[in-house]
């Protein structure tokens, strides 16, 4: 006969289903109104956020400074000049190839794509005006979100070991060593990562770049750019740049050189998805190359291409926070039971008796020899007669 189910264990069932469904339900609650303030409060979190990533590649040499006796402030200071020397060059490097290579795109092109922005801008003059403000308050706020970002990284830079214990000494109870143990891994892994794409996109851009001057490409340097900043969206970016560079290469070079670039991009993403970044990233991140897609998907669908870009770092401190509690939540290993513990311990081996136990304790000398005599004896054994004289003692007497 079929068993049959048990009303007791199948009611036990759902009501543990219902209570987790509840819990869940409650903690996703929570996850939507966490997000949806931080989407109140973005004007604030992205300048803080990009602050961050800025940090995490500058904060090597600031600390290389610190150790070496430089003051905070001078050390902050000295790092972030050179961080905006360096961006300035890299705008010089992408701007002027641009305007000098410009004109190796065909005369034919060029007048196509007038003529199909004139079109486009006699068709819609009526919404001419609201783009315009529409970019003009985007190009605004991207400069004061810049701005804001720069300053934030310099006081990152000056104060940030600071930040912990100060954390700790605001914190009450169990939160002041949970929280800032959190945050210290997620600062971590967060370099990690940052540092790692940086050093991947670093070696594609070089190999790209390379290719693309060989071929004879035009566009080479803002192309090789491209590909390095794109190195920080993973997957996705790899496929964006790789697209625009065989695109350029088809319009300007024709189908052969284009199927040669396409080729060189496919070794050297084949070379950084199975060699690079394993090598890098297995012990920054931790992540499996599937939860990577998912995640960067995710992100490009909910927020675009600022999603995409914070998919991955978002996907890493979910993973240091779950290994954290994970941590917390574990039961400590039962300790052996004492018959176990006897059988597994090896048996005592008797002590080996001693040589000197089994010989007999020697005599000691002083028992062997004969008492003192007193002088009193001596002298009362002296002053007996011998036989046949007379008693001295009775002729006294």
């Amino acid at each position: 006969m079929p068993a049959r189910l048990s009303s007791e264990k199948t009611r036990a069932a759902l009501h543990t289903s219902a209570r987790v469904s509840l819990d869940l339900l409650l903690v996703v609650l929570l996850a939507g109104v966490a997000l949806w303030l931080l989407g109140l409060m973005w004007s604030v979190t992205w300048p803080v956020i990009i602050a961050l990533l800025l940090t995490t590649l500058t904060w090597p040499p600031a600390r290389f400074l610190r150790r070496r006796g430089w003051p905070p402030a001078l050390a902050a200071s000295v790092v972030t000049l050179m961080f905006l020397v360096l961006a300035a060059g890299i705008v010089v490097l992408i701007a002027v190839p641009v305007a000098s290579q410009a004109g190796e795109i065909s005369d034919a092109q060029l007048a196509q794509a007038l003529d199909t922005a004139t079109t486009r801008v006699q068709d819609s003059v009526g919404s001419i005006v609201n783009t315009t403000l529409s970019g003009v308050s985007t190009v605004i706020n991207g400069v004061l979100t810049t701005v804001v970002a720069l300053f934030l990284m310099f006081f990152f830079l000056k104060d940030g070991p600071r930040f912990l214990p100060w954390l700790a000494r605001q914190l009450p109870g169990r939160l002041a060593v949970d929280l800032p143990a959190v945050a210290l891994r997620s600062w971590e892994t967060l370099g990690a990562f940052v540092r790692s794409q940086a050093f991947v996109g670093l070696l594609d851009a070089v190999a790209i770049g390379v290719g693309l001057w060989i071929v004879g490409v035009p566009l080479v340097l803002p192309l090789a750019v491209l590909t390095f900043l794109a190195a920080f969206v993973p997957v996705i970016g790899a496929l964006f740049a790789g697209f625009v560079a065989v695109l350029i290469t088809l319009v300007s070079n024709g189908l052969t050189d284009a199927l040669i670039v396409l080729a060189i991009i496919v070794v050297v993403q084949q070379l950084e998805g199975n060699v690079f970044q394993p090598m890098l990233q297995s012990r920054g991140l931790g992540l499996h190359a599937a939860v990577i897609l998912l995640a960067v998907t995710l992100g490009g669908s909910l927020a675009g291409v600022i999603g995409s870009l914070l998919a991955v770092p978002a996907a890493a401190q979910v993973a240091v926070i779950w290994g954290y509690l994970r941590e917390q939540l574990a039961e400590p290993a039962p300790a052996p039971e004492p018959a176990k513990a006897e059988q597994a311990a090896p048996a005592a081996k008797p002590e080996p008796v001693k040589a000197e136990a089994a010989k007999p304790e020697p005599v000691k000398a002083q028992a062997a020899k004969p008492k003192p005599v007193k002088p009193e004896a001596v002298k009362a054994v002296s002053e007996k007669p011998k036989p046949g004289e007379p008693d001295p003692g009775a002729a006294r007497a």
